[in-house]
């Protein structure tokens, strides 16, 4: 008797931005459920996201995608000039990675991509995704500028098949207005609920340190560090500092009250937060995500100059889900002692099961497109 044809897995290529680790840590959980389908995935990246993604994923094929290169300033009324000063790189970058994905799409044949906030990685003939919590993205130049540079990211968003969006849809949400604008793109949004990997465990974890995690672009995330480290060498309490340096050989002797990591897989970083009374991190949008999944009681520090997270502080704030400390005031005993009183209230927003139907639905087209001639 003949035995019936398997059917043939979908080739999914996946590739965060190089802006910080969080769009490749929020992607884990997409990674997850596309293999749970029976999905063949490829990753695609270099620097730390390589790093991070070929730790948590070693057996699946990684591609090399050079990626833009952002970089901060040191000085916080700077920034918002800095950024836009590398637009044309930023530019140039995304039409290089278009080009890129033409042939890879060819050479591997490749039936469907997702990208977390690479602009340029959509294709005319097989669906492609935008992954951002920034649909609305604001300048720091103002209301108008604003609206100038939603219009320029909607005409890229809206080159994609659909846009999935890490947030609740409705008004108990994490990203407040960055998510949830006035004016919506063309394209097809999915709202996915917040995306983590981790996942709150049943069981109570006893608390035994405050756990400070670095993360983000250079020079900003050194500068945090150096404060810290000063500010740790008299602490009286124990510390674990994950330094977010996922590449890095070398370590920090700061003191026997320390633990020092440069970076932590997965599953051992999970533990370490569930064992932490509290996180100090900066208040970027998957460490929020992370946090809001595991309800772990925070203080966050946004990176200086960086409007979304100084706007995710004050929306985070106002919510009572974490107690938010600009950088130049930030004093590890002070800030310890504001949280052990803030009243925080650290519900998860949304359908876990969101990701999982999302996900099938898009396999769902991508298995109709291949069938069509």
């Amino acid at each position: 008797m003949d035995q019936k044809e398997s059917p043939i897995k979908p080739r999914i290529l996946l590739a965060p931005l190089d802006w910080g680790l969080g769009h490749a840590t929020r992607c884990i959980p997409v990674i997850k459920q596309l293999l749970k389908k029976n999905c063949t995935v490829f990753l695609a990246g270099d620097g730390k996201v390589k790093s991070l993604l070929i730790r948590e994923f070693p057996q699946l094929p990684f591609l090399h995608l050079p990626g833009y290169k952002i970089q901060y300033t040191k000085e916080k009324l700077l920034m918002p000039f800095h950024i836009m000063g590398q637009i044309p790189k930023i530019l140039s970058a995304i039409k290089w990675e278009n080009e890129w994905l033409e042939k890879i799409v060819e050479e591997h044949q490749i039936d469907a991509v997702i990208s977390d906030n690479r602009y340029g990685l959509y294709h005319d003939r097989i669906p492609s995704v935008f992954i951002t919590h920034q649909l609305f993205i604001k300048s720091g130049f103002g209301k108008l500028a604003d609206e100038i540079l939603q219009i320029e990211n909607y005409r890229y968003i809206n080159r994609f098949f659909e846009c999935w969006v890490p947030d609740a849809e409705g008004e108990n949400n994490l990203s407040g207005e960055l998510s949830h604008p006035e004016k919506m793109p063309e394209t097809h949004v999915r709202y996915l609920a917040p995306l983590s990997r981790f996942e709150k465990k049943e069981e109570s974890t006893q608390e035994k340190n405050v756990l400070i995690i670095l993360s983000g672009p250079e020079p900003q995330r050194t500068i945090l560090e150096e404060q810290l480290v000063q500010q740790l060498k008299d602490h009286p309490q124990q510390v674990v500092l994950i330094r977010g340096l996922p590449e890095n050989d070398k370590t920090l002797d700061i003191g026997s009250h320390v633990t020092v990591h440069n970076h932590l897989p997965a599953a051992e970083l999970e533990k370490m937060i569930c064992e932490a009374s509290f996180i100090v991190s900066r208040c970027g949008y998957s460490t929020i995500m992370d946090l809001a999944a595991l309800q772990k009681k925070s203080i966050l520090i946004p990176t200086p100059g960086q409007t979304e997270q100084e706007y995710l502080a004050l929306h985070l704030m106002k919510q009572n889900f974490a107690l938010c400390i600009t950088q130049d005031k930030f004093r590890l005993k002070n800030a310890l002692e504001l949280a052990a009183s803030f009243n925080y209230h650290l519900a998860l927003p949304g359908d876990k099961e969101q990701l999982n139907k999302t996900i099938d639905s898009f396999l769902a087209i991508v298995s109709s497109n291949k069938s069509m001639p």
